[in-house]
Formats: structure tokens, C-alpha cells, sequence
């Protein structure tokens, strides 16, 4: 049958289409900007008809109708990693969060993580009848080989990306087509602190290395801190509008990347319409899944890899705290480690831990003498690298607890070194 007429078949309304779902399901989401957003509404809408069915995604955008109180008791979310419309679900108790690296995700589907239906957003199919998940390639192409059940929203406005990203009409399950715009997401206001750590990042940043970077206001200012340099690369779990100028402006060409030349490699994106107009059929962006993307073996195969990651606190060894203040869980662990794995197996390759000095408006310090108690250390004392503030850098790595301290305190808001000085005193003198 032509790829056309299947198309039309399996043509259906949303409402028809999450009738495949059956108490007891397992239903996985794709995430971030690829987020369903007729299926969230959706399921909120008809949640009395279903029962026991657990649903999996990471961060998504929009309102995350099916995580409000409308679906207690009829639908679980599971996920790793939580976000500002996940965190009162799971925080009370109506939802559930698991530890996991993001690379291993494709892996636990089917296993770990239930994956009877999966629900994705598309483009529409192009001339040979395939359809791109465009902006959220990561775990969805895991989902749709390891469901029983596959349905897409086919969105008009979903950028259409290269790479591992194609699923052909005939594996579909169900076809609601849409036109809606992309969630976005604005980019984070840089101020002079964000400027100042922009610029010691920049530091460490050779002409010729490959990056790694995630979004908010700290990459996008290192990211303008970064004009003056040259034959940049990327490859990154994600990226944002940040990156567009550079690219447009040849800084970002990829000429010396050691793997995938002239290829911006990455496994989601989120922004504005800004950088969803530059992906869309650019050969310039290749989205990969994250069990690739994510791999340290991978990420090491690229010369100068500079990956920078953020994080709540970090104590004088040199522990991270990312994901959780104390026991409260509020993100997740993502990528970071990974990446920090990645750039210590690359030639020539930096990893940054780059943060504020403070948090609460200035009221605490994010270096502190230990973590909050119950704390997730994220990223090892064995693997730190860098850290960098507005007040400086300080290279961990091979340096002994008595320096890490040290270098930690130099780079502390002036206001709390005098309670670190005295830790420091108490514990090494």
C-alpha cells in the first residue's frame, strides 16, 4: 500500500487514539519542547476513563495538564528528572522519581520503564513518507520500536532535523494530525553576575574546542563571551538560541571537530522560535539519540571537549550537588556526569562546574563546608575538574583536599569566607 493511503487510514482524532490506552498501561512521553501537548490535554480531559496507568517523560514544556490534581488516582508519573509543572506531583506523593544517568534511558524502556504505547510529536511525513521527531530525538526512537502502541501527533510547526530522527508511516499506530507552535522557552536574563562567570569560562575555552553546554542564563553568557574565538564545535545533550548567533557568525563552524566535522551533534533542544527556525532542515544540526550523544566513550572521541554543567552547591572536597537540595529531589541528574566523564576521556578536554557564588538573592553560599544533609552528590570529588565563579576559577583536579579548600574559599562571595576560612581552619590546621 502506498505510503499515502496508509497516511489517511491511520489519519484519527486525539480522542481516538488514546482509547489504545488501557488500565494498567505504561505510557511513555516525549519530552522537552517535544512535549504532546493535544495528548496532555487530552488525558486530563478523559482522565476518569482510565486506571492505574503510569506515564514517563522527563522535562516538558506547557502546563503539564495530566500531572494536575485531575489525574490523582488515575495517572502515575514516573520520571528522573522534574521540572517546574513536574515537581508538586511528585513531591506529593502522586507521582514517583527514580535516579538514572539520561544515556541510559533508551536501555530501561520496556524494562525498567513500562513502554506499552508510546505518544510523540512529529513533523508531517516528507516525500518518502517519513516524519521527523525533530526537536526531541533522544529517548523517542527508542520508544517507538519498543511500544505496542505508537501514535504521533503530526504538528505542522515541528521542525524537521537530520540525523537519527526518522520514523516512516507504515510504524505508526495512529496519526493525529495538529498545528500548534513549539513550546518555547525565553532565555534567562543575564546579569552582571552571570557576565562575569560568562567570562571566566571563556578562559578555558581554546579556538578549535568542541562544546558542551546547557541553557539558562550562565551558557548563554558564556556563549557571548565567546565572539572572539574561533572553529568552535558542538556537541551537547542540548542546546538553545544561545548557539544561533555563533553559528551564524562562523564561530561555531565545526571545522575541527574530530567526530562528525561541520556537525552541531545533539539530543534535544529547547528555545524560542528563533533557534527552531535555524534547525528546521538544516544540515548543519544532527540530532542523535541520547544513548549515543550521552555516551563518555562518544563524547570523548571529540579533541578539546569543554563541557559545562551547573549546580546547586559544591562542598570544600569538591562534591556537586545538582539535582537536589538536601532530600528534596528538584531536577535531575541529565547528563552532567557524563559529560564530565566525556571531557576527562578527551584529548586535550575541560570540564567546568560553573555556578553563582551565591544563591537566595545572596543570602547563601553555594560553596559550602558540606552539603545539605541527604544531598545527591552528583558529580564525584574524583571527577570534579573546574570550578568557576564570578570571583574566579579554581582547578580541582589532582589537587589534594587542604588546595581544593583553598581554591574554593578564593572563589567564595567575600561575605562567606570568613565562615569558610574558620571550617578550613578547624579541619586542616
Amino acid at each position: 500500500m502506498d505510503w499515502k493511503e496508509q497516511y489517511n487510514e491511520k489519519c484519527t482524532s486525539i480522542e481516538e487514539a488514546i482509547k489504545s490506552i488501557h488500565d494498567g498501561d505504561g505510557v511513555v512521553l516525549s519530552e522537552s519542547a517535544g512535549i504532546p501537548r493535544l495528548t496532555e490535554v487530552a488525558l486530563a480531559q478523559h482522565a476518569d476513563e482510565f486506571h492505574n496507568v503510569t506515564i514517563y517523560h522527563m522535562l516538558s514544556l506547557g502546563e503539564g495538564e495530566s500531572k494536575g490534581s485531575i489525574g490523582y488516582g488515575h495517572f502515575r508519573h514516573l520520571t528522573n528528572f522534574l521540572a517546574a509543572n513536574s515537581r508538586e506531583h511528585i513531591w506529593s506523593g502522586h507521582g514517583d522519581f527514580f535516579p538514572a544517568y539520561f544515556k541510559d534511558i533508551p536501555s530501561m524502556l520496556g524494562k525498567d520503564i513500562p513502554c506499552d504505547v508510546a505518544i510523540l510529536t512529529t513533523t508531517r511525513p516528507n516525500n518518502e513518507g517519513y516524519l521527523s521527531v525533530g526537536v526531541s530525538c533522544d529517548y523517542a526512537m527508542a520508544a517507538s520500536k519498543k511500544a505496542k502502541t505508537l501514535i504521533v501527533e503530526a504538528n505542522a510547526q515541528m521542525p524537521f532535523t537530520y540525523g537519527d530522527t526518522l520514523i516512516h508511516v507504515s510504524e505508526v499506530t495512529h496519526i493525529v494530525e495538529c498545528d500548534y507552535p513549539v513550546p518555547e522557552l525565553q532565555p534567562a536574563k543575564i546579569g552582571p553576575v552571570e557576565q562575569a562567570i560568562g567570562r571566566n569560562c571563556a578562559q578555558l575555552v581554546d579556538d578549535g574546542s568542541t562544546l558542551q553546554l546547557g541553557i539558562g542564563a550562565i551558557p548563554d553568557a558564556v556563549l557571548a563571551a565567546l565572539k572572539d574565538k574561533h572553529d568552535l564545535g558542538v556537541h551537547t545533550e542540548m542546546f538553545s538560541d544561545g548557539v544561533v548567533d555563533l553559528a551564524r557568525a562562523g564561530v561555531i563552524n565545526g571545522s575541527r571537530k574530530t567526530l562528525h566535522p561541520g556537525k552541531m551533534v545533539a539530543t534535544f533542544l529547547m528555545g524560542t522560535k528563533k533557534l527552531y527556525d535555524f534547525v528546521n532542515n538544516n544540515p548543519m544540526v544532527e540530532m542523535q539519540p541520547v544513548d549515543y550523544v550521552n555516551d563518555p566513550y562518544v563524547i570523548g572521541r571529540n579533541d578539546n571537549m569543554v563541557a559545562i554543567n551547573s549546580c546547586i552547591e559544591i562542598d570544600l572536597q569538591g562534591q556537586v550537588a545538582a539535582e537536589s537540595m538536601g532530600l528534596k529531589q528538584y531536577s535531575g541528574t541529565g547528563g552532567q556526569v557524563d559529560y564530565v566523564r566525556g571531557a576527562a576521556l578527551s584529548r586535550g578536554g575541560k570540564s567546568i562546574i560553573a555556578m553563582p557564588s551565591t544563591a537566595a538573592r545572596g543570602k547563601v553560599s553555594r560553596i559550602v563546608p558540606f552539603l545539605q544533609p541527604g544531598a545527591a552528590v552528583t558529580t564525584s570529588r574524583n571527577d570534579i575538574d573546574y570550578v568557576v565563579t564570578e570571583y574566579g576559577i579554581a582547578h580541582l583536579r589532582g589537587h589534594s583536599l587542604r588546595e581544593r579548600a583553598l581554591a574554593l574559599i578564593a572563589i567564595a562571595h567575600p561575605l562567606f569566607q570568613p565562615m569558610l576560612q574558620e571550617e578550613f581552619q578547624q579541619r586542616f590546621c
